[in-house]
């Protein structure tokens, strides 16, 4: 029996590994859309003097998430096609995942991409935008959208670690999951 429980632990734990391997041959060919959560945060919700125009205001990336952001950067660069684009919500942790990772001259704002202050039709319009720039990516390169763990839920009905990739496309009203990154 303590045979068969350290089998089945080695194959659960071989599971993300391989999963990660999975998408970065995805990526390696170019032409797909990575949502990215955040790098590691302290904390959850915004302060009660949150303003969108102040990183002073905001959760920011904790040093550990500066050291991850600048991993994906390069793992990236080394591991995967081009990256295109990269759009990211406002948010500092954000903003801040995006220019650490990756170059600064590819990085734009997207609103659509910001944690979404409601469920009602402000939340319905964020999803929208951003379904219709999945549906519209037509790269050799990739595009990557960094944004938050509701945002991800909203669009994919799954989680997502902070830092993790999940590879996408367009299928109905939901975005589909072909791949999964995880960065530790």
């Amino acid at each position: 029996m303590l045979r068969f429980v350290a089998i089945l632990f080695l194959l659960l734990a071989l599971t993300p590994a391989q999963a990660t391997e999975a998408g970065w041959a995805l990526l390696r060919e170019g032409g797909h859309v990575v949502l990215l959560r955040h790098a590691i945060t302290p904390g959850t919700g915004e302060p009660a003097n949150f303003d969108i125009e102040k990183c002073s205001t905001q959760r920011n990336l904790a040093d550990r998430g500066k050291q991850q952001a600048r991993k994906m950067g390069a793992l990236f660069l080394a591991r995967a096609e081009f990256t295109e684009r990269v759009l990211t919500s406002r948010f500092c942790n954000c903003l801040e995942t995006a220019r650490l990772a990756f170059d600064e001259r590819i990085v734009e704002p997207f609103a659509a991409l910001d944690r979404p202050a409601d469920e009602g039709p402000g939340a319905k319009a964020q999803n929208a935008a951003v379904m219709e720039e999945v549906r519209s990516f037509s790269g050799s390169g990739n595009l990557v959208m960094i944004t938050h763990l509701e945002n991800i839920v909203a669009l994919t009905g799954r989680t997502a670690r902070e830092g993790e990739a999940i590879i996408v496309r367009a299928e109905g009203e939901r975005l589909h999951i072909l791949g999964r990154i995880v960065f530790n």
